[in-house]
C-alpha cells in the first residue's frame, strides 16, 4: 500500500503517519450527518486514525482495526451501520471479508477504498454485491475528507433507520414464520421517470415486523424461501398491493405498484381471478406490474406466455426483472408477453465511468427499444450514472439516489407534504 500526499489541516493530522486522506477545513460538519456507528478496517495504522477522526467529527461511534479477524470477531458482539474497508490487508483482504459478511447477513453498509486502479476495486465491490451486502462506490485513495462525508451521507445512518431496519448478526428467520404470525409488511419503492424526475409508480418489498427486532430487512428471512411460502407470499403482496392503490391515489399519485413473483407462484396462484375479484374498480387505476427475475423465464415459456396473456386482460404485465444476469434467455424473449425490463444494477452502477458497463445498458435499452417495452434502471445510486441512462433512452429508475423503500405510511406522508428543497423528484 502506497501512501500519498495529505493536505494537512492541524497539527494533530499532520502527526498521522497516512497520506492517503485529504483533509477538508469545514468539511466535517457534523450537523449535515446523522450519528451512527462505524468500523475503519486498514493495516495502516495512520489511515486508522484519519478515517475515524473524521468519522468520530460526524458524530459516529467509531472502532478501528488493522486486521480482518480482529474486525470480523467484533461483528460478534456489534453491528456497525458502515464498514470502511481496505482491499488489502495483512493476512487477509476484501474478498475473504466481503464473504464472511455475506455469510454472517450483514445489514449494514460496506464502503471500500483502496489506492488500486479502479477496475480492480469495482470488481471488488461486484463481488461484494453478489453476496447480498449494500456496497457504496469505492473510495479511490487519496480522497478528501468530503468523500467520507458523502459515503456516509448517500445512505443516511440515522437513529430512525437503526430503530427500524434491522439485521442483528446471524438472525434467521423463515419465511413460514413470519406469515403464520402476521409480521410480514410491505414496503414501497418509488420509481421515478427519468427525464422529468417524476414519482411514476412503486415496488412491493417484503419486510418483517418483528415484536422483538423491530422490522427485519428480507435477507434474514427469504434467503432460504421456497415454494409453497414464497406462493403464499406473493398473494399477500398482490393483495396489499391492490389495496394501497386507493390510498396512494387519494393522495394525488396514481402509481403503477409492482410486486415480484416467480414463475412456481405465477402458475400455483388463480391470479386472474384475485385481480377480477380485489382491482380498485376506478377507471384510472393503471395495472399492476408482476416482476418476475429472468433466471425464472427461462423455465417454461409457453406456461408463462398463457398466464401473461389472460393477466394482461386484467391490466396486469409482466417485467423481466435483474435483466442482463442470463444472457441465454435473449433468443426467447418475442415468445413472452412482457411489458418492462429491470436491467439489473450489477450494470447500472458505474455505468457512467465503466466503459464495459456503460456498453452493456445501452445494448439491453435498445433491445428494451426493439421490443417496444419499457426499461427500469435499479439501484440508481450516483446522479452521474441516472444522466448517462437518460441520455441512453432509459425511461424509468429506481434506487437510494431517489429514495430507499419505505412502510406505506411513510410514502404516504411524504405524498402529502411539500417536497423539501434536497429531494431529486417531485410528485
Amino acid at each position: 500500500m502506497t501512501a500519498r500526499s495529505l493536505d494537512h489541516c492541524s497539527e494533530d493530522r499532520q502527526r498521522a503517519d497516512s497520506r492517503d486522506v485529504r483533509c477538508d477545513a469545514g468539511a466535517t460538519a457534523a450537523a449535515e450527518v446523522a450519528a451512527g456507528t462505524a468500523f475503519v478496517v486498514d493495516d495502516e495504522p495512520g489511515i486508522c486514525n484519519v478515517v475515524s477522526l473524521h468519522l468520530t467529527q460526524l458524530g459516529f461511534e467509531v472502532a478501528s482495526f488493522h486486521s480482518a479477524g480482529e474486525a470480523l470477531a467484533a461483528l460478534e458482539r456489534r453491528h456497525p451501520d458502515i464498514i470502511f474497508l481496505d482491499i488489502a490487508l495483512k493476512g487477509s483482504d476484501a474478498v475473504e471479508v466481503l464473504r464472511a459478511l455475506g455469510e454472517q447477513r450483514y445489514s449494514g453498509v460496506v464502503q471500500l477504498m483502496s489506492g488500486s486502479d479502479a477496475g480492480l476495486l469495482e470488481d471488488v465491490r461486484r463481488v461484494g454485491a453478489r453476496h447480498g451486502l449494500s456496497m457504496r462506490p469505492p473510495l479511490h485513495k487519496p480522497f478528501r475528507a468530503d468523500a467520507i462525508r458523502r459515503a456516509v451521507a448517500a445512505d443516511p445512518l440515522d437513529g430512525q433507520r437503526q430503530a427500524t431496519l434491522v439485521i442483528a448478526p446471524k438472525l434467521a428467520l423463515s419465511l413460514g414464520e413470519v406469515l403464520a404470525n402476521g409480521w410480514l409488511e410491505l414496503w414501497y419503492q418509488p420509481k421515478i421517470d427519468l427525464d422529468g424526475r417524476r414519482l411514476v409508480g412503486a415496488e412491493a418489498l417484503a419486510r418483517c415486523r418483528h415484536p422483538r427486532h423491530g422490522v427485519v430487512a428480507p435477507a434474514a428471512f427469504l434467503q432460504d424461501a421456497e415454494g409453497d411460502h414464497l406462493t403464499a407470499l406473493t398473494e399477500v403482496a398482490v393483495r396489499a398491493a391492490l389495496a394501497d392503490w386507493a390510498a396512494f391515489a387519494a393522495c394525488g399519485a396514481n402509481l403503477r405498484l409492482a410486486v415480484n413473483a416467480n414463475v412456481e407462484a405465477l402458475t400455483k396462484l388463480d391470479l386472474a381471478a384475485m385481480v377480477r375479484e380485489q382491482r380498485p374498480r376506478h377507471e384510472t387505476w393503471p395495472g399492476l406490474i408482476i416482476e418476475v427475475p429472468e433466471s425464472d423465464v427461462v423455465k417454461d415459456v409457453s406456461l408463462l406466455h398463457e398466464i401473461a396473456t389472460q393477466l394482461r386482460i386484467y391490466k396486469i404485465t409482466l417485467s423481466i426483472d435483474d435483466f442482463g444476469e442470463g444472457f441465454s434467455s435473449f433468443a426467447r424473449l418475442r415468445e413472452l408477453q412482457f411489458r418492462e425490463l429491470k436491467l439489473d444494477r450489477s450494470f447500472v452502477h458505474g455505468c457512467s465511468g465503466d466503459e464495459k458497463n456503460r456498453a452493456i445498458c445501452r445494448a439491453m435499452l435498445d433491445l428494451a427499444r426493439h421490443f417496444g417495452v419499457s426499461a427500469v434502471a435499479e439501484g440508481l445510486e450516483e446522479e452521474a450514472d441516472v444522466d448517462a441512462l437518460r441520455a441512453m433512452g432509459c425511461q424509468m429508475g429506481q434506487g437510494y439516489f431517489f429514495a430507499r423503500p419505505m412502510p406505506k405510511s411513510e410514502l404516504l406522508s411524504l405524498l402529502g407534504a411539500p417536497a423539501p428543497p434536497d429531494r431529486q423528484w417531485s410528485q
